[in-house]
């Protein structure tokens, strides 16, 4: 037990690579669809590649979306509206011509409107036959219809035929022959107006309106009841294939029938299972699949970034965004086919671009789509549009450090899409008109949710510890308060490391290193002298040197501790420890040769007097590191030179890097000899520059 548990203490961090890779592969897996994949590949308007295809067993032919669309549209335009006539509306408006007619009848008497009948001296027979004829008038209105006007609903926009349901009888009737309120109320009177003299008919026709009402409605819920289980029984399918017909011979082009018939055996082969021997012959495959993926992904950290394996948090944040891409996919992927554009996919690379190099964003990016383009139906078309979308998400977008930048990226990112979607769609559908424009919109969507990348860069950079190009960039502002406080403590140190951050970005552009992070680390490596400013011969203005009145031990201890005390103040600040490495490394183990120098000569005996005068270390560890160092010494060293010409800036130069080398300075840090021949010929160049010293050209 007790050698289990050394074993494991010792393999650690191998073990946690292999059980991370290991729990994101069955994540994979088991979000993976337990479906076959169609093994043909055809696209619609091309020859079929394969062999002859014979029906391996019978299958219905699908309709395609579009049919579906168009069965659903006819059925829509050719609905049946349904209309209620309205039972007690005929009695209620007799009921209210009853109780009027006979008050205003009495009223029209006194007021004298009906003289000719004063004059007759009998009058019952005048209101007896008016009253009736109010009636039969009204009856015969309501009999006609009434119709409600319901000229906004959307039902009324297309429809077929008109029925109206009057209690268990339906009678088919035309929307125009029913009257509206004004119609009827104008019927009344041209029925009147010739049976009575003006001043009676007029009466009589105001007596009668006054009553009218809505007798016929719209039923909207019959209409769309019947509308949605005419909808419903649509059948999905439209003739068969029997097992062993000649589906498409090869060379044939693949026209619109069988482009119906592949995509018919093809969706039924995917989406059956025969057993569960088929079911665990695909969890194997996939397994498989998958695992030779995320081998791959293993292969490459292990040759081109073996830091990242060796760092469990960066290891962890790339395997959790390939994760959630996937988790993605699984998502939308219940929804329609097309819903995938909606997934920003480009923000994977995105947002490894902000923490790693170009190479691995990339190489992440094509692991994740190839595992989800095996779960998605056209397969093909997701992986190209991921892929190219990818590419230039990473190449066009060179920073995210404005909001101007940020709309811009997801400008270009829509752009590529559509390009991409429309140049591919018109190979595949050899026409306009065939294209699904809806897509378009989706990638307008997508677009705008690759927005989420710069939040999404913030919270993962605080959850995981790591540091993304937006946050050096703030650092590296010289208004940052450190670096106010260094300019304002330190002024000389200041303008030494302004000097050593330009050397330390040039070299690094020039070699392929990470210019922003290199100058950012240079900005902050001396930040320790600013507790003892005035014992750094860049602060003393005054021309007292404090070291005068110190043993040659103390003055190393001051010099040294700068180091020390700069990580103390970095931690303080809540620096990254990626800067805090530079401060950490800027002097490797390197010796304080001025005061040793001194010391041995009255001390020669004292055998570990070197080890009081040599920084602590560590040693650079990687390209940036050994670039401060050396742009460090080179730009201290240079401001000694009296009268600086071409051939002592070359001698300078050349010494201290070769001294670093035979040193061992660089022995840990990823640098070629070429790339120092490199670095050496942009600090003579820059520093020939800042002194204006003046090439020789020969005789």
């Amino acid at each position: 037990m007790r050698k289990l548990l050394l074993l494991v203490q010792n393999y650690q961090t191998q073990i946690s690579t292999a059980l991370l890779f290991l729990g994101s592969l069955v994540l994979v897996v088991y979000l993976s669809p337990r479906e076959a994949k169609f093994k043909y590949e055809f696209q619609k308007a091309k020859p079929w590649q394969h062999a002859d295809l014979l029906a391996p067993f019978d299958f219905a032919i699908q309709k395609s979306s579009e049919d579906l669309q168009e069965e659903r549209a006819a059925i829509n335009a050719q609905k049946t509206i349904f209309l209620r006539y309205v039972e007690g509306a005929e009695k209620e408006a007799l009921a209210k011509y009853q109780s009027e007619f006979e008050p205003a009848w009495q009223k029209a008497l006194k007021q004298g409107r009906f003289n000719f009948i004063l004059e007759e001296g009998d009058t019952s027979f005048w209101h007896d036959n008016l009253y009736e004829a109010g009636k039969s008038t009204l009856s015969g209105i309501f009999k006609e219809g009434i119709l409600q006007p319901a000229d906004e609903d959307p039902l009324l926009s297309q429809y077929g035929e008109v029925q109206l349901r009057r209690g268990s009888l339906v009678e088919n009737v035309e929307w125009d022959q029913f009257y509206t309120i004004s119609q009827a109320d104008q019927a009344i009177r041209e029925r009147l107006k010739d049976r009575y003299p003006s001043a009676v008919s007029s009466f009589l026709a105001a007596r009668v309106a006054s009553g009218l009402r809505y007798n016929i409605v719209l039923d909207p819920a019959t209409t769309e009841k019947v509308l949605a289980d005419q909808l419903q029984n649509i059948l999905p399918t439209r003739g068969m294939v029997e097992e062993g017909e000649l589906i498409i011979a090869k060379g044939n082009l693949v026209d619109q029938e069988r482009f119906a018939k592949l995509r018919s055996l093809q969706e039924v082969y995917e989406g059956s299972l025969s057993g569960d021997h088929s079911y665990f012959g695909l969890l194997f495959g996939q397994i498989l699949l998958a695992g030779i993926l995320f081998f791959a992904l293993f292969a490459y950290l292990r040759q081109f970034e073996p830091l990242v394996l060796e760092d469990i948090a960066r290891l962890t944040f790339i395997l959790l965004n390939i994760l959630i891409m996937v988790l993605a996919a699984f998502f939308i992927g219940r929804f329609p086919e097309a819903y995938i554009f909606l997934v920003p996919f480009a923000i994977l690379p995105m947002v490894m671009r902000s923490f790693f190099d170009i190479r691995l964003a990339l190489f992440v990016h094509t692991v994740t789509i190839l595992l989800i383009g095996f779960q998605v139906p056209n397969s093909f078309q997701f992986t190209f549009l991921q892929f190219i979308a990818g590419v230039f998400s990473v190449l066009l977008v060179n920073n995210l450090y404005k909001r101007r930048d940020l709309f811009i990226t997801a400008g270009k990112i829509t752009l590529v899409y559509a390009i991409s979607y429309f140049s591919l769609a018109i190979l595949q559908e050899g026409s306009l008109s065939e294209i699904n424009y809806l897509v378009f919109t989706f990638f307008i969507i997508n677009g705008l949710l690759t927005l989420v990348s710069f939040p999404l860069i913030y919270f993962q950079e605080r959850l995981f510890g790591l540091v993304s190009e937006i946050s050096l960039l703030e650092l590296s502002d010289t208004n940052n308060p450190l670096l106010r406080e260094l300019a304002e403590t330190a002024p000389g140190t200041f303008q030494h490391v302004m000097q050593v951050a330009n050397l330390t970005e040039n070299a690094a552009i020039a070699i392929g290193g990470n210019a922003l992070l290199a100058r950012t680390g240079a900005l902050y490596h001396d930040i320790g002298k600013m507790q003892s400013p005035m014992y750094f011969i860049e602060n003393q203005s005054t021309g007292i040197n404090p070291h005068d009145e110190l043993s040659f031990e103390e003055s190393a201890e001051i010099i040294i501790g700068h180091v020390t005390t700069g990580i103390t103040m970095a931690k303080k600040h809540k620096l990254p420890d990626i800067l805090i490495d530079f401060i950490r490394t800027h002097h490797g183990t390197s010796t304080v040769m001025y005061f040793y120098r001194q010391y041995i000569k009255d001390f020669p005996e004292d055998e570990r007097a070197m080890e009081k005068f040599t920084y602590p270390g560590p040693k650079p560890f990687s390209k940036e590191t050994a670039l401060l160092m050396m742009a460090d010494t080179v730009e201290a060293a240079s401001r000694s030179i009296d009268n600086p010409d071409h051939d002592k800036i070359d001698s300078l130069v050349e010494n201290l890097i070769d001294g670093q080398i035979k040193s061992g300075q660089f022995e840990n840090a990823p640098i070629t000899l070429r790339e120092i021949r490199t670095v050496k010929k942009i600090f003579k160049k820059m520093l020939m520059n800042i002194y204006h010293v003046r090439i020789k050209y020969p005789d």
